[in-house]
């Protein structure tokens, strides 16, 4: 649960730090988006070699992204099995009622893959390099347009804030308890799945007490410190476009402009 990074902010001086949490947000579902228009290896390359740069560019380490992501790992390879075993061909290597192999599924199964992979980077990226009151901020800012609509834009600015600072917490604090049980004898890592089900349920009690715990005092604080969540509050922070968002939103038009040209 240590290696789990999503979430967690580290502080830094680098380029991608120094952008304002609106430019990085915009980006980042900007290159989600840019992902799903990748339709073969090559387009796939170039992102990929684009997320290498951005990660650079971050000042943190490629192992530390690498080491993050593991905890994730395996959801992602169930995931891009299930889509090999499940896509239909005309050709396939292996079949067995709807279940099929084929060089169609796997190069699917692959491209899965890659969007999986580069989706997880992309927003490990946006939450190591902002703080959760500067993601809130800069969601507050994109989804201002809305309060015209009456949308709750400051509640739902709160609330990603909240949740996103507590995801690190309650990684720590499951790691705690399970070391906790592990030297009372608990062994989650063996057995059928049964048996590791019902050895996840002592996690659970205590993980989910400590959460409320969190939640009421996180409540008090805020009442004792008058917050009133309106749309005439102050900020002791205010961000700005940049002369470096402008330069990182030609850099993405750029990518977004190869990926169309050398798409199938």
């Amino acid at each position: 649960m240590n290696n789990f990074i999503f979430g967690r902010y580290i502080p830094g001086e680098s380029l991608i730090h120094k952008m304002s949490p609106q430019a990085k947000l915009l980006l980042c579902f900007a290159f989600v988006i840019i992902i799903f228009f990748a339709n073969n290896w090559l387009t796939y390359g170039v992102l990929a070699l684009s997320m290498i740069m951005i990660v650079l560019l971050t000042g943190i380490s490629i192992l530390f992204f690498i080491k993050g992501i593991r905890p994730l790992i395996w959801l992602i390879i169930f995931t891009v099995v299930i889509q090999i075993l499940f896509t239909e061909s005309s050709n396939p290597w292996w079949q067995w009622g709807p279940l099929s192999i084929s060089a169609h599924s796997l190069i699917t199964g692959g491209y899965i893959f890659m969007r999986f992979l580069l989706i997880i980077m992309i927003s490990t990226v946006l939450t190591l390099t902002t703080t959760p009151l500067g993601i809130a901020d800069g969601v507050q800012t994109l989804l201002k347009p809305l309060k015209k609509l009456r949308f709750p834009v400051d509640t739902l600015a709160l609330m990603l804030s909240i949740a996103l600072r507590f995801v690190p917490t309650l990684m720590d604090e499951m790691e705690s308890i399970m070391n906790a049980q592990r030297s009372r004898g608990v062994d989650f890592g063996s057995g059928s799945i049964k048996q590791r089900i019902q050895s996840a349920i002592p996690l659970l009690v205590p993980l989910f007490s400590g959460a409320i715990t969190h939640a009421e005092n996180l409540s008090t604080a805020m009442d004792a410190r008058g917050f009133v969540d309106s749309e005439h509050r102050t900020k002791y922070r205010v961000y700005g476009w940049k002369k470096i968002d402008a330069l990182a939103v030609l850099a993405f038009v750029a990518i977004f402009a190869i990926v169309l040209l050398i798409r199938n």
